[in-house]
């Protein structure tokens, strides 16, 4: 079985804090959290215990998919050096550079 993505991690946890408002009786939560998210009763225990400590529910992210593109030699070099000098990740990188240019609109046919 695969781990949760964290954004499924996020929606588990905010159904979690809803059940909980709703069964008083934590058996009857965790019963009612494992039929709602097919889990076994140990990790609805678990998103339970967290889900008591939220005082607001948890801000859920978009899902991460892999997006292979071709760049030159010399770019992606650059790329990597400032990913080394910033500590920062290839994606985050990438990720932060493309939504500035979609922010910024205009360009062709606009």
């Amino acid at each position: 079985m695969s781990r949760a993505s964290s954004v499924e991690k996020a929606k588990r946890l905010n159904l979690a804090r809803t059940i909980l408002h709703r069964h008083e009786h934590l058996p009857d939560a965790v019963e009612h959290l494992t039929r709602a998210c097919s889990i076994s009763r140990r990790q609805a225990y678990r998103y339970l215990q967290s889900a008591k400590k939220l005082k607001h529910a948890v801000p859920v992210g978009d899902v991460k998919v892999s997006f292979t593109v071709k760049l030159s030699q010399n770019l992606a070099d650059k790329i990597r050096s400032y990913a080394t000098s910033t500590g920062l990740t290839l994606s985050e990188i990438v990720g932060r550079a493309l939504q500035a240019l979609l922010n910024r609109g205009g360009g062709r046919g606009r």
